[in-house]
């Protein structure tokens, strides 16, 4: 990842017992050489051998041993300690927060959001959810429902302790209580693909020696079966396309994508006039924004995408993102680039081209 972008901030919400700190455990296990700060709740909460193979996090686990994160006073704990993370000795890629059990999920969406910190950035809610206690759940925290509204991504954990006819029952009940479109990722041990959240680096990116995470990769890596690998159950599609893309007709892609359609991250060439940035897009769920950066010098400008899902039709998406191209970018008014800066978490310096009022930036919302 770029270390000049802003870091950004997942956080990863669920009652208790549905098992965010084994999902937790997992990234920090199959992070790849991606460096995780990690803020929570309870220290003790965090297995041992899953941070001895996550390499030790040392300056970069933050403990909040007193209470409730979302219940920082005026949020300036949880600046603090994000403040912290984010200092540039660390080189972190992507910050975790495992809010507690008792957490009001919106809430600390809304404190990152009104973050002043540019070196951060909301990076989107997840929402463990246990398919064994599913009703029972439901019942002694009403709650849930409340929260589950709000998820960018909901992964239902413990599919291994529920039938299919039980799974699909709770997909159908998740389906009603999520915001239209919402992916329900299924897991048995909290076996997630980090790349549905965040990009791993390959090891050479990140140290010339062999950690011991990687003597760990490479000692597994013998005779085993990859198909048991959680990136086996996921579908990926890679878009290439010289020619920019149609703001509107892109816009309206992301709008109609579908629930399978977990992650889209890369880069987009829109080169309407006054915009001709590289957008780097990067959509968790529901969870989309938009960051415009500069292209490096001689950079060929290009549309870049990787999507991954499951159950998707991966010729129907490429055949969806084809249809995007647009053949004169130049003579598009800059107006037509409006719905994607509504994604873009700072908005733009105002001109005589853009309305009185500019459309409301953004900050890292949902759709």
């Amino acid at each position: 990842m770029n270390s000049r972008q802003p870091i950004p901030v997942v956080v990863l919400a669920g009652f208790l017992g549905s098992g965010k700190t084994t999902v937790l455990n997992h990234l920090l296990a199959s992070r790849g050489g991606t460096r995780i700060g990690v803020v929570v709740n309870d220290f003790g909460s965090i297995e041992i051998d899953a941070m001895s193979v996550a390499g030790q996090v040392g300056d970069s686990m933050v403990s909040l041993g007193g209470g409730c994160l979302c219940c920082a006073v005026d949020g300036s704990e949880l600046d603090t300690y994000l403040e912290k993370l984010a200092a540039p000795v660390h080189r972190i890629d992507v910050i975790v927060i495992e809010a507690s059990g008792l957490a009001e999920p919106q809430e600390m969406v809304r404190m990152l959001i009104a973050n002043e910190n540019p070196a951060i950035r909301y990076g989107g809610l997840v929402e463990v959810v246990d398919a064994a206690e599913f009703d029972a759940t439901r019942a002694r925290h009403p709650e849930t429902d409340r929260h589950l509204a709000v998820a960018d991504l909901v992964v239902l954990n413990k599919t291994d302790r529920a039938d299919a006819a039980e799974r699909a029952r709770i997909e159908g009940v998740l389906r009603t209580l999520c915001a239209p479109g919402t992916p329900v990722v299924g897991a048995d041990h909290g076996r997630i693909d980090p790349e549905l959240l965040f990009d791993r680096r390959p090891w050479t990116e990140t140290r010339g020696q062999l950690s011991f995470e990687d003597l760990l990769a490479e000692t597994d890596g013998q005779d085993h079966d990859h198909s048991t690998h959680a990136h086996a159950a996921y579908d990926t599609v890679e878009f290439v396309s010289g020619q920019a893309l149609s703001p509107r007709r892109f816009i309206d892609f992301l709008d109609r994508r579908p629930a399978g359609l977990y992650r889209i991250k890369g880069f987009v060439y829109f080169g309407v006039p006054g915009h001709e940035e590289r957008y780097e897009v990067h959509a968790v769920g529901r969870f989309l924004r938009f960051a415009p950066g500069p292209w490096a010098r001689g950079e060929e400008r290009l549309t870049q995408l990787v999507l991954i899902g499951s159950g998707t039709d991966g010729p129907g998406l490429l055949r969806e993102l084809e249809a995007c191209r647009e053949e004169a970018p130049h003579e598009l008014h800059p107006e037509s680039m409006w719905g994607v800066l509504r994604y873009v978490a700072r908005p733009e310096p105002e001109s005589e081209s853009e309305p009185d009022s500019e459309p409301e930036p953004a900050e890292d919302q949902a759709v």
